[in-house]
């Protein structure tokens, strides 16, 4: 089939939007509505001060998706604005769309979808698996193509969340297992899916420079400082909060020093790696997610952000090159050494706490786990059978996060092969003068080059 024309393609993406809304306003005005609060005392007073409680750590939340991610994704020097632009019209998009399958699947009562607060926020960590996601095909795909994302991937991660939470009974406060690992290796899967087995040398406008890799840095900073909200949001009040916060910030601390020590022992210089530094860093805030409200010595909280900022390091260095040389998968942000390996290691250290603890300190304190169902699952007070099927359980739903993540992701990739859709080709990728009216003559080699790349962009498909 024919390319469609330039002027039709370019406005495929509002259009596509405009539906897409249109279609949320008519769902929301005849299901919609607000979720009322219980008619007895004390059920009012507390609704009454849960958005007062939840709504700063929101705050704070909103602060690293829109903000902290977009500005670590612009370390691509050509390619910031889209990269921000794009992280925050997905952010929307899938918000939304997880708000309408949330609302149907779990809060459809009597005919209406009841919303509050603390519903809007778990459509927001279903938009975090989006986000991360794509950042493996950053600068590659098209506006269009990231809005197909959105409605693949969020049904996919709510199943799966289902499957490792509700019924295997999961422990994963932060979010680890179901959004960390879950979003890697579906970004993985859709990037093999995508882009198949051709071999691409280092595109030229990849390299970063000086200024992208400080905003870049920039939104590391405001991710590492906000980390320990989003950790917490979802605890329960009082000791569980107050330990998520604390390991928190304790894993993210040591990952921080562990950055410049295994980057400076690695480089032959002696010279550390903007890369290693915008991504390691964060390391322990991923890994820590299994445990972090659980009565674990402070001085696990410390191993693990060691543990996991040295294996995201060792993943760029030698696992990173490995994968591109025996598999050609791309993985333009690192995904897999932030995301994938950091998240199996929490996994994994979970699965330890769970065997190691005692019979009291588990039941105790294991079990507070918000979200989940895990004293049910495991019938209260953990003896040794107890420990061990729940350690089994968190083996299993490691392997059904990856395991589902990856058809996912295939299939995810595969709907972005579909005709309608329209790609840039390899040498005009990592462009904003694809997708905005960029001004700067200085990167405008004569007068028409940027009308013409953008029908080349346009017109062109893979």
């Amino acid at each position: 089939m024919a390319a469609p024309p330039p002027s039709r393609a370019r406005r495929l993406l509002p259009l596509s939007l405009g539906l897409f809304q249109g279609a949320l306003l008519l769902f929301f005005a005849l299901f919609v509505t607000y979720n009322e609060p219980s008619a007895q005392a004390e059920d009012v007073s507390l609704a009454a001060n849960q958005p007062y409680r939840i709504f700063p750590l929101f705050q704070d939340i909103q602060v690293m998706l829109a903000v902290g991610l977009g500005l670590l994704l612009a370390f691509l020097p050509r390619y910031g604005l889209s990269a921000l632009t794009h992280n925050f019209l997905l952010l929307n998009v899938s918000t939304q769309w997880a708000l309408v399958l949330q609302g149907l699947l779990r809060r459809f009562h009597h005919g209406q979808v009841h919303l509050d607060l603390r519903n809007l926020l778990t459509a927001e960590f279903a938009a975090v698996t989006v986000l991360i996601s794509v950042g493996a095909v950053l600068g590659r795909i098209s506006p269009c193509q990231l809005l197909v994302v959105a409605p693949c991937e969020v049904p996919i991660y709510l199943a799966s969340e289902w499957a490792i939470v509700t019924r295997l009974g999961v422990l994963d406060v932060g979010g680890t297992i179901t959004i960390r690992v879950f979003s890697c290796y579906f970004s993985l899967g859709m990037s093999k899916a995508l882009f198949g087995a051709a071999r691409q040398p280092v595109h030229p406008k990849e390299t970063p420079t000086p200024r992208s890799n400080l905003l870049s840095f920039v939104g590391t900073l405001i991710l590492w400082v906000f980390w320990p909200s989003f950790m917490a949001i979802l605890c329960q009040p009082g000791d569980a909060q107050h330990r998520t916060t604390l390991n928190t910030l304790l894993a993210t601390s040591s990952s921080a020093v562990t950055i410049v020590v295994v980057s400076g022992l690695l480089e032959r210089d002696g010279k550390l790696s903007p890369s290693h530094l915008q991504n390691g860093s964060l390391a322990g805030g991923v890994a820590i997610g299994t445990v972090a409200d659980t009565a674990v010595p402070p001085v696990v909280a410390l191993a693990l952000g060691i543990l996991s900022a040295a294996v995201c390091i060792l993943g760029f260095r030698f696992l990173t090159p490995l994968l591109v040389r025996k598999l050609m998968l791309r993985d333009q942000c690192g995904i897999h050494n932030l995301h994938g390996l950091p998240g199996i290691l929490g996994a994994a250290a979970s699965i330890v706490a769970i065997l190691v603890a005692s019979e009291d300190a588990s039941g105790s304190h294991f079990s507070q786990m918000s979200g989940s169902n895990a004293s049910e699952a495991v019938g209260g007070q953990w003896g040794d059978h107890g420990a061990g099927r729940q350690a089994l359980c968190q083996a299993a739903g490691l392997a059904v996060a990856i395991g589902g993540s990856l058809l996912g992701g295939l299939i995810a990739g595969a709907a972005l092969w579909l005709p309608c859709m329209v790609r840039p080709p390899e040498r005009l990728c990592f462009n904003d003068s694809l997708y905005f009216n960029i001004q700067d003559q200085a990167e405008s080699p004569g007068a028409g080059s940027t009308a013409e790349e953008g029908a080349l962009a346009l017109t062109e498909r893979v």
